[in-house]
């Protein structure tokens, strides 16, 4: 059986970037695997879903309003598992992350080392990004480790992959942001997290609606919402993605 994979992009007012995202994610990297694409447009006031249609995403949910990247970061994963996806991958509609590389992302829940993976820049390349913006990852990160016991190089990454069981229990409990807390989540969960690195560049389209203050504001309270609630360890199946050796992904 085929591995559904189902590449989803949380988008606001991103037309000027959106489309040469979905065109460079791969579709034909595996002969196992099938791939599409679903964006979900958080209220944009311009032509960023007439610019993802036409350059050829499958599904498009579109939002009256704008909620935040938690709320859709959140619908996307329900709508994955509605569209009967078994792997879903995130990535940011800013083309700052490299859609090429997905299959990258993939490759350690294909081969049942992982079942939640994260793009990790500082375990690759990163071109341009501004000192302040790198310190405010190196201390969010840095909290995110010491709570988890775990080191993580790089908790803000929006280049990420879910197994299905990953995408059914991974929970966001606020809307504006959803990195740590969901990280939080599936690994307290027992669902085991893989770094990969990749390859990242500034954007160069477009304006970040993530600011520093507003960022500071609504995640630490969230954290700690999350840090301090009750979760279950689900039984994982380690065996869920796995592909043939013989075909390797390429």
């Amino acid at each position: 059986m085929k591995q559904h994979v189902i590449v989803f992009l949380p988008a606001h007012n991103e037309e000027e970037a959106i489309s040469e995202v979905i065109r460079n994610v791969p579709r034909y990297f595996h002969p196992d695997v099938f791939v599409e694409v679903l964006v979900v447009d958080d209220g944009s006031t311009d032509g960023t879903v007439r610019a993802a249609r036409e350059a050829g995403a499958d599904y498009i949910v579109s939002k009256p309003v704008n909620e935040g990247l938690g709320a859709a970061v959140r619908t996307a994963l329900g709508e994955c598992c509605k569209l009967g996806a078994h792997i879903g991958v995130m990535i940011d509609a800013d083309n700052e992350y490299p859609a090429d590389e997905i299959p990258d992302i993939l490759l350690p829940i294909f081969e049942g080392k992982a079942d939640y993976t994260m793009g990790s820049r500082f375990l690759g390349t990163i071109r341009g990004m501004k000192l302040h913006r790198r310190l405010g990852n190196y201390c969010f990160t840095l909290l995110q480790s010491l709570l988890l016991r775990k080191w993580i190089y790089d908790g803000q990454s929006g280049m990420r992959a879910f197994s299905r069981q990953a995408m059914e229990h991974g929970e966001i409990v606020h809307d504006y942001n959803y990195a740590q807390v969901l990280t939080l989540n599936l690994v307290r969960k027992g669902f085991r997290v893989q770094e990969v690195p990749i390859t990242y560049k500034v954007r160069e389209t477009g304006e970040s609606f993530i600011k520093f203050r507003k960022y500071l504001f609504n995640v630490l309270p969230a954290i700690f919402r999350e840090i301090s609630r009750p979760v279950r360890q689900v039984p994982i199946d380690y065996e869920a993605h796995l592909l043939t050796s013989e075909k390797k992904c390429s």
